[in-house]
Parts: structure tokens; sequence; C-alpha cells
């Protein structure tokens, strides 16, 4: 085919792929799986595109998935998830080498694999998967700390796990120690972070001093420096994941020029890798070989989410604890371990040992897509419902809009939108009751449709949604009465019951 005709059917692709979010949204589900089945749709067994280079799939892959972790950094608020940090920490090292035990174990005893391949599909399934993670539980009213710990966990712990499965695709032909397994790990983690560490300071200082000609330059200029810090990581022998996520997570949460269009451009080239990686990862699969690797592919993962997820949090909170950084209760656990999405980075870090040569990696690849496509459609539709069994949805959180409003980046402003959710005790307080700091301010509730300006003795009903706009400086105060008062009740102290959480 011509280029043009390339280019006419990439157009059309991304189109309907766009098109087919607005569905997968409602379900509830990952848009991935949808992506994906546009890939085998347009592959070997649906209109013939024929499509079979791990090597090409590894690089693009890769790329795509620098982008992922870039637009996750950017996106995420570091007041939401500070608290959550240690534990994700925690999670992304020490939970992820308790799952690849656990799994390499099973594969050894009910699978029969040879060592080597068993640690392989161990560390493959061991990451969770961002794209999923941002696009699913951003949806979910839950608890910031709560939140923070699966958003700074999916950004965290790519890092360790490609380092992994580079590693154990390399030992094939060697065998390294544990001792030295551990000291290559540990060295690129550090010269990634601090690469990334370095770059986003840096460059957010370079941006707010210079004076760009056009607006558009900013995004693409934040963007860049996130790769400049993933490159550099590289060249170093380091981890380029782990510093385009801190550095993405430095910039995004600096007062940068055009804060808001950043933010757009970035979550808009995440939206465009998702929909190259996904359609490329379901070319690549071969529909006619998965019915072989559908039983090995559902004892891997049942036990990967009954038996190695649950244990690698509970393990990692009991870990935490002793170090004084936070515990999770067990209902957190619970869904901690229930919301460990796997999405298309195992599909991904697949690719890499099957680029290697390794032996029986075909067969790897085969099993995560299976787990992959299954346990995402088990679990992602549950998620609203586990919160609510587990009673950890938190309804009435405020969330960010998406504002475009440049008078907002001048004053160092936030705009929020809180929903009143039945059986909140916010329900009859009026808005003076509300006793928010002098640097925010209830500018309109819309209700039954209907939007209006409120004044002090305003009563807030159940179903409102509230648009606050409140200084940086006091919108974790404003966050933690609005707790208070829909726990509490209007004579709630300031910080309320657990209004910290």
């Amino acid at each position: 085919m011509t280029l043009d005709v390339w280019l006419l059917l990439g157009a059309v692709i991304v189109i309907a792929a766009i098109a087919s979010v607005r569905i997968a949204h409602r379900m509830g589900l990952p848009s991935l799986l949808v992506f994906l089945g546009f890939g085998v749709l347009l592959g070997e067994s649906g209109f013939g595109i024929l499509f079979d280079n791990p090597h090409v799939a590894r690089e693009i892959g890769l790329t795509a998935l620098a982008v992922i972790l870039a637009e996750g950094g950017l996106t995420t608020n570091w007041s939401h998830v500070r608290r959550s940090v240690p534990l994700a920490l925690v999670l992304a090292t020490v939970g992820v080498t308790v799952s690849i035990v656990v799994v390499a174990l099973t594969a050894l005893g009910l699978l029969g694999l040879p060592p080597n391949a068993a640690l392989i599909l161990g560390a493959v399934l061991a990451s969770t998967d961002a794209a999923a993670v941002f696009s699913v539980l951003r949806r979910l009213p839950l608890p910031p700390r709560l939140a923070g710990v699966l958003e700074a966990e999916s950004g965290f712990n790519d890092a360790p796990t490609v380092i992994a499965v580079v590693l154990l695709s390399g030992a094939a032909n060697s065998s390294p120690t544990l001792g030295t397994f551990l000291l290559q790990t540990s060295v690129e983690l550090i010269i990634g972070a601090a690469v990334g560490l370095a770059i986003g300071p840096a460059g957010a200082y370079a941006l707010r001093r210079v004076a760009l000609p056009a607006s558009g330059l900013y995004p693409i200029a934040v963007l860049a420096l996130t790769f400049v810090s993933y490159g550099g990581a590289v060249l170093l022998h380091g981890s380029g994941f782990l510093a385009v996520y801190l550095s993405a997570l430095i910039l995004g949460n600096s007062r940068l020029p055009h804060r808001a269009a950043t933010r757009g451009f970035a979550e808009g080239a995440a939206w465009l890798a998702q929909i190259g990686l996904f359609v490329m990862l379901g070319l690549l699969a071969s529909p006619k070989e998965m019915p072989s690797a559908v039983i090995p592919g559902l004892i891997t993962g049942t036990v990967l989410v009954l038996l190695a997820r649950p244990l690698s949090v509970l393990v990692s909170s009991l870990l935490s604890w002793a170090l004084r950084q936070g515990w999770a209760s067990w209902r957190e656990q619970a869904f901690l371990s229930w919301a460990g999405l796997r999405g298309a980075i195992p599909i991904v870090l697949a690719t890499i040992p099957w680029a290697a040569g390794v032996e029986g990696s075909k067969e790897i690849f085969n099993q995560v897509f299976v787990i992959v496509i299954v346990f995402t459609l088990l679990q992602g539709p549950t998620l609203p419902f586990v919160a609510r069994l587990l009673r950890v949805a938190a309804p009435g959180e405020a969330h960010d809009l998406a504002v475009e409003a440049a008078p907002l980046e001048e004053l160092k402003a936030d705009l929020l939108q809180v929903r009143v959710p039945p059986g909140s005790r916010l329900h009859g307080v009026e808005i003076f009751e509300l006793r928010f700091p002098a640097g925010a301010q209830v500018t309109l509730i819309v209700r039954d449709g209907k939007s209006f300006v409120p004044t002090s003795t305003t009563r807030v009903r159940a179903d409102d949604q509230l648009l606050i706009v409140t200084t940086a400086a006091c919108r974790d105060q404003v966050e933690r009465r609005l707790r208070a008062v829909s726990r509490s009740g209007k004579l709630a102290g300031w910080y309320g019951e657990r209004g910290l959480e």
C-alpha cells in the first residue's frame, strides 16, 4: 500500500478508536480492550494485515510507554499523592518482587516452565498498567490517599519490572548471581531517579524564565524535557522510565506558563500513544494460537489476582507500617489487591524476551495476552461495585476540572468540582456554614440541570454540583473541610472526623 493509503487507514482507525472511548467509558472498561480489538480485527485473522515483528513492537511499545508515563506524571497532583508515595514505592519494589516469586513458583509447579521462563513470566505480569489505572481509577470517587497509592504505584513500578524483564531475558545466555542482579537493578534505578530529579527542576526553572514566541511551544517544550530525561538516563545506563516519570511529576506540579494547555497536550499525546500501541499489539497477536494459551493463562491469571497481588499488598503494607510510613486497613488492602489492573504494559514487556529469542517466549506472549483480556474484563467493570462493597468509595471528593482560563494561572488558583452524594451531611448546610478560608469561595451551583450563583444563605442539597475557586495555598484546607462536613455535619471541627484522609 502507498503512504496515502496508510495515512487514510491510520486516520480512520484513530477516529474509530476515539468514538469507541465513549462506549468503553459508559461500560467502565479500560479503552485498551477496544483498541486491542481493532488491532486483532485488522490482523491476519481479520483484514489480513500481517505484522509479526517483535523487535519493532518492542521499540514502539517502550516509546509509547514513555509517553504514557510522561502524561501520568504531568497530570498527577503531588499534594494528593504525597502521603501515598512511601507505600507506593514499597509496592513498586518489594511488592513487585513478591509478585514475581509467587507467579514464577506457580509457573514452575503447575505449568512446568523452565526456571528462567517462569521468572520472566512473573516479571512480565508484575507491573500494574499506568494507562489502565489512570483511565479507570480517575473516574472513581476514592479518598486521596488510596487513589494516590494506586496512581503512584502504577507510575513507579514500570521501571523495576522493565529492568527485571530485560535482565532475565539476557540471562538466557548467562547466569548472573542474585547479588549481581540486585546490584544492577539498584544502580539503574538510582541513575534514573537522579536524572529525573535533575532535569525536572532545571526544566521548570528555564521555562519560567524564557519567553517563547507562541504559547503552543510550551507544551512541546515540557514533553521534550521529559524525553531528555528519558534519553539521558538510558545513555547513562539508568532507568529511562523512572527518569521520565519523575521529571514529568516535577514539571506537572511546578508553576509553569500555560499549565492547562500543557496538560491537555500531554493527555492528547498519551491517547494517541495508547491507540497506536494497543492497535499494534492487537496486530501482533495471532488468534489461531490463543486457544492453547487459554488454560495456562487462566491458571496464571487466577494465581496473580487471588494470591500474588494480595500477598504483595499485604507484605508491602506490613513493611510500610514497620518503617512507620503508614498502614493500609484491610479494606484498603482488599481494594488495592483487586485494583492492580494489568493492561497493555505486560503485553509490551512480553515482546522483550520474544525479541531476544528466549525459548518459549511466544507462548509467554500468548498467555499474557489472554490474561490481560480476561482479567481486565473481570476487574475493570467491577471496581465501582468493589469500592462500594468495601466502603472505600468517597463520592464527595473534590475533582480537578480541565480549565483553560489564563487568569486562574496568574492568580495561582484552582477550580474544583464537588458533587454532593446522597446521604452526605453536606445536605442542608448553608454556604456560610462551610467556613471556607478567605481564599476560597463557592462560585456556582448546578442543581437539576440548572446553574445559579449562590448567596451565603443558600442551602446545599444532595446531588448538587459545587464549583469552588480556591487559591493553591488553601486548597488542602478546603478539601479537608468538605470531607469533615460531609461526614460529620456543619458542627465538625476544622479537620473533622477522618478529615485528613
